[in-house]
């Protein structure tokens, strides 16, 4: 078993472990360690070193599995599946007395072993540069390359002279031919898809997640549904690993002089030990409020996935949805599966005729006090509200009693204030106003809200 531990971190970090340089250090002292005859203990030990959590564990083991493993062509991946009649006649009897071809003929027939079949693949993938894919469109190219690299030239020229041939030795020997190169051909192939699935496939998934999160949540079909929610859940981890340290922050600069007189009592005075004023940080306090009408369904599904995925970052959730009348939908989404409870909400809160007043009334009436000055009240929604009277006085009045107001709306700012739009005048009542048309759009508010309790 070999193979270049650079590579395998590679592959590791591109399936979503991530490991660090030291850890890469360390892996290369117990590499060098244990070496490669014992399989089972090397990877044991590099999934130790390299892998931080249960999901990168996982991740390691299928990797390591893949990485250090000989890539099969589809004909030694089935066994009982018989040889083409070429194969079974032909390769290994005929020789051309050209060393190159002739080499070339060995390796496809096997007579120098496997061993030297895949040294020579291996060499020729450094050379054509195969773990440099990135799209299942380039396996051709790499295919064609690794070939050339192999030497594939002479054989290809001395097959297309014996074609146009009519005697019986040219005839094997187009048949000799014929069969190596398509046994070279599909081990190529079988190298290159193996390379594939290492890095290309998931810097192709990493490109498409990235261009799902910047589009427009509305206009996103089944294939990006399910990239979004892998997606959201590395910015989650990102959001959380960025607020979730609950610490006393030191001001700098400001001794706090009454702290420094006790701490000194016994020294007569003499400021030995300084002490300085702190200040600490709160845990996040969110609750959010949703317009589940159709035109929102979408940016709704990924904000509570999003808040959701935070998990410990933020201490204190509510989660209300509405059209007609408030509801808190935090059990659903508690209980059930994401999918199952955003089907729940939707289809048992979202029915009715959007009513923004309504909201605000039931919100004040039945759940007064969830809101306090260290709450962030957060809103997402168009603010359309069917020309029914807004309530402006009560959203004053949550505004008051809020530490922050957030408001994400889906439509763009041009639309506000027409037909049925209140935004503007909710607008002059919040702290922050945003078009969230993405779930970068997302991040970005849920950072900012977040940002206000460091």
């Amino acid at each position: 078993m070999e193979g270049s531990l650079a590579g395998f971190v590679r592959a590791l970090r591109l399936a979503g472990a991530k490991a660090s340089p030291s850890e890469t250090i360390d892996a290369a002292r117990a590499m060098a360690l244990i070496g490669f005859e014992d399989r089972a203990s090397l990877k044991a030990c590099l999934g130790l070193v390299l892998a931080k959590s249960v999901e990168e564990k996982v991740i390691h083991d299928r990797v390591f599995d893949l990485y250090y493993s000989l890539p099969t062509a589809p004909d030694d991946a089935d066994a009982n599946r018989p040889k083409d009649l070429a194969e079974q006649e032909v390769l290994g009897r005929i020789r051309t007395g050209d060393p190159q071809i002739d080499a070339l003929l060995d390796l496809a027939d096997g007579h120098k072993g496997r061993d030297a079949l895949h040294t020579a693949l291996r060499q020729a993938a450094v050379q054509a540069g195969v773990d440099q894919i990135r799209f299942s469109s380039q396996t051709a190219f790499f295919v064609r390359e690794m070939l050339a690299g192999l030497g594939m030239a002479p054989l290809e020229a001395r097959l297309l002279e014996r074609l146009g041939q009519t005697s019986n030795q040219a005839k094997d020997e187009t048949a000799t031919l014929s069969a190596a190169r398509e046994v070279l051909q599909r081990q190529a192939r079988a190298w290159v898809e193996q390379r594939f699935a290492l890095f290309g496939q998931p810097s192709t998934e990493n490109f498409m997640a990235e261009v799902a999160v910047r589009r427009p949540l509305g206009r996103m079909g089944p294939p990006d549904i399910e990239r979004m929610k892998v997606a959201v859940a590395r910015m989650a981890k990102r959001l959380a690993a960025k607020h979730s340290q609950r610490r006393r922050i030191r001001l700098q600069g400001q001794l706090d002089f009454r702290r420094t007189l006790r701490a000194n009592a016994g020294h007569d005075g003499v400021p030995v030990t300084l002490s300085f004023k702190h200040k600490r940080r709160d845990k996040p306090r969110l609750v959010v409020v949703c317009d589940v009408s159709g035109s929102v369904a979408a940016h709704v599904r990924f904000l509570l996935l999003f808040l959701y995925a935070l998990h410990g970052t933020v201490t204190d959730l509510r989660s209300f949805g509405f059209s007609h009348r408030l509801q808190d939908v935090a059990e659903p989404l508690e209980k059930l599966p994401f999918d199952d409870a955003m089907k729940f909400i939707l289809s048992e809160v979202g029915g009715g005729a959007t009513d923004y007043g309504q909201a605000w009334v039931d919100l004040l009436e039945q759940h007064e006090g969830c809101i306090d000055r260290n709450t962030t009240l957060l809103v997402l929604g168009d603010g359309r509200s069917n020309h029914a009277n807004p309530r402006l006085d009560l959203f004053a009045e949550l505004a008051h009693r809020a530490k922050r107001v957030v408001w994400l709306c889906n439509e763009p700012s041009v639309r506000w204030g027409s037909g049925d739009s209140c935004m503007l005048q909710y607008r002059a009542l919040c702290t922050k106003v945003t078009h969230c048309a993405s779930a970068t759009d997302l991040e970005r508010a849920i950072d900012e809200a977040l940002q206000a309790y460091a």
